[in-house]
Order: C-alpha cells, then sequence, then structure tokens
C-alpha cells in the first residue's frame, strides 16, 4: 500500500485514544472483580479466580499500554522518511538526471564545432561526468525508494497496532462482563486470560515484521554506501576532475 499521510494521522490519532481507553477500562477491572467476589453467595474458589484473572488482566493490560507508548516513540519517523523521499528524488535524482544528460558525449555541443588536440582533451576531461551524475541518480533512487519503503512499513506497523489495541479493548469489555457472572469459573478465567496473551503477543509479531524490513533496508543503504565511494566512478572518492 502506498503511504498516506491522512491515514497515518488517523490511525496515531486512534492509538492515542485507544490508549486512553483502555487504561479507563483496566481502571473498572479490579473494582469489578471485587464487587463480584464480595457477594456471600460466590464460593470461594470463584472469587479467587475472580481476584486472579483481574490481577493478571490489569497486568497483561499494562504491559500493552507500556510497549504501546514505548513504540510510539518513533511514531514521526515514517513521516519523516516519506518526506525525504520526496525530497531525494526532486532534489538529488532529478538534478543529477539533468546533469548527465547535459554531460553525455552526443549532448556536449562543442565538439561539433571544435577540433585539434584541445577539443579531444576537452572531450576526454568531461567522459567521466556523465558517469557520476548517473551514480547519483541511480543512488538517489535506490534512497527514496528504501525510505518510502520505510515508511510505509511503519504505517503498517501501526495499522497493526492500532487493532491490536482494538482486540484488547474488546476482550478486556468482555471480561469486565464476566467478572461481573456468578457463573464465573476458574474455565472462565483461563480463557479471558488465553486472549488477553494471545493479544498482547501480536505485538511482537509486528515489531518482527517491521525489524525485517528495515534490516533489509539497512543492508542496501550499506550497499548504497558502498557504490558512493567506488574509485572508477568517484577517483580518489571525489567527482570526477573535469579540467582539461
Amino acid at each position: 500500500m502506498p503511504f498516506s499521510s491522512a491515514q497515518y494521522e488517523a490511525v496515531t490519532a486512534k492509538l492515542s485514544s485507544g490508549m486512553q481507553d483502555l487504561s479507563g477500562k483496566l481502571n473498572q477491572v479490579g473494582p469489578k472483580a471485587e464487587s463480584t467476589a464480595n457477594h456471600w453467595y460466590v464460593p470461594d474458589a470463584v472469587a479467587d479466580a475472580l481476584i486472579w484473572v483481574a490481577n493478571k488482566l490489569i497486568e497483561l493490560g499494562s504491559w500493552v499500554l507500556n510497549k504501546i507508548e514505548e513504540l510510539l516513540e518513533g511514531v514521526g519517523a515514517p513521516v519523516a522518511m516519506f518526506s525525504y523521499a520526496l525530497d531525494w528524488q526532486s532534489h538529488v535524482r532529478g538534478p543529477a538526471s539533468s546533469v548527465a544528460g547535459e554531460t553525455a558525449p552526443e549532448a556536449l555541443v562543442a565538439p561539433k564545432h571544435w577540433s585539434g588536440d584541445a577539443a579531444t582533451k576537452y572531450t576526454a576531461s568531461v567522459k567521466g561526468q556523465p558517469t557520476a551524475a548517473t551514480q547519483i541518480e541511480t543512488s538517489a533512487d535506490k534512497i527514496a525508494t528504501g525510505l518510502n519503503i520505510c515508511a510505509v512499513a511503519g504505517l503498517a506497523f501501526y495499522v497493526a497496532l492500532a487493532a491490536i489495541l482494538a482486540k484488547f479493548i474488546t476482550a478486556t469489555i468482555a471480561a469486565i462482563v464476566a467478572l461481573g457472572s456468578v457463573v464465573f469459573s476458574w474455565v472462565s478465567a483461563v480463557t479471558i486470560i488465553e486472549e488477553a496473551g494471545v493479544n498482547a503477543a501480536l505485538i511482537w509479531t509486528a515489531v518482527a515484521a517491521l525489524v525485517a524490513v528495515l534490516g533489509a533496508q539497512g543492508q542496501q543503504m550499506a550497499i548504497i554506501k558502498g557504490e558512493s565511494v567506488d574509485n572508477s566512478t568517484f577517483p580518489g572518492g571525489h567527482w570526477p576532475d573535469a579540467l582539461t
């Protein structure tokens, strides 16, 4: 999917409101469990199950909130990467492409009206210019593509987090209802915690997917760095000398 600033803003806003919603729901878990457990007709075993599941749910929910808050520290990165990708295309790749075209042998005007040793030396001195410019054009395009891929991966990552958070909120609401039930049992407790645990574990799945994409792009950046110091294109690590 392409990167969309509007979608990204909507997703981050959803995450922010979702975290507030989950925090509010978790604050209801303990009181609801205690209220049910304190009824005279609730057996001790059920009361113990109620308190246990409430504590575990609050623990898992708090972990989810803390982890998402931690992951949101990089929330500005995808937007910045998308912006930088556009800059590399328009401010680097475009000008480099122009230089490559203007210094190509067939584009040089002087040799068409000039001959002799000076003309030959001039043509030879300009020979490395289009090659170097083309390499910059190619590298800029690779960098822009890599940045865009990272931006899209970031968007997908936060979309996944928003979906996981929504599922956890839904599970917490269901748990609150269950905690107020007089037919609550240890089976119900285990089911609630298993579902909450699965939802929490999905965060690591999303993180792993993001890391895989970023790792691949990191390798690509290493290749680009090697191209930038290619001695055949940039003698001595510098732009080819155009002086005759």
